[in-house]
């Protein structure tokens, strides 16, 4: 049965998903990462975001994905379209990796920035990587060279991160540096395999 041992892991954009995922990986846990198999995906569709979105979003072949993210995130229409062209491809790819994953055994992670916002997995464990909103938007401006306002409207897209927090089974503090989400992973880990 697809995700019966899946964990589901989100967060807020910036919030350190990514690195968080990879120190996962590092104790033995697998991992399902949906914004890969996202990209993936958006890549082959290039032909279709240029016919619903405009030639300007397809360069050589490929999606122009900062021009893309800055339409989505100033237009919520634009955003339901891609959405709606993208969601259900990566739902049915996401489910046959898990199958796969099922099949291994033990605990894996599906790293899902839109897990609660989505609501499309039956998984009942999350964890959720925890870092607030400022630390977001600096991070965020930093690794993106966005605007303040830009910044501000993918965070506004989204969940706020204390109320994810507020759902969470498992919470990774990514407060700190790197050697404290290190410990946070660490106690997640163990918490998540204990049960097996």
């Amino acid at each position: 049965m697809p995700f019966e041992h899946a964990v589901a892991l989100t967060g807020g954009i910036a919030s350190g998903k990514s690195t968080a995922c990879n120190l996962l990986r590092l104790y033995g846990l697998r991992v399902i990462d949906a914004d890969a198999i996202a990209k993936e995906i958006l890549q082959k569709e290039a032909q279709e975001i240029a016919k619903l979105f405009g030639k300007e979003y397809v360069k050589n072949e490929e999606v122009d994905r900062k021009a893309l993210g800055a339409l989505i995130f100033s237009d919520k229409e634009a955003r339901k379209r891609l959405e709606s062209l993208l969601h259900p491809k990566i739902r049915e790819e996401i489910l046959r990796r898990s199958e796969e994953q099922e099949r291994l055994g033990g605990p894996y992670i599906l790293d899902i920035p839109l897990f609660f916002e989505t609501k499309a997995y039956p998984i009942d464990r999350v964890i959720v990587v925890y870092a607030p909103r400022q630390v977001q938007k600096e991070r965020l401006i930093e690794r993106e060279g966005l605007s303040e306002a830009e910044a501000e409207a993918r965070l506004d897209a989204q969940i706020d991160i204390e109320r994810k927090r507020e759902l969470a089974d498992f919470v990774i503090d990514n407060s700190g540096n790197l050697k404290q989400l290190q410990s946070e992973c660490e106690r997640v880990f163990d918490e998540i395999t204990k049960n097996r």
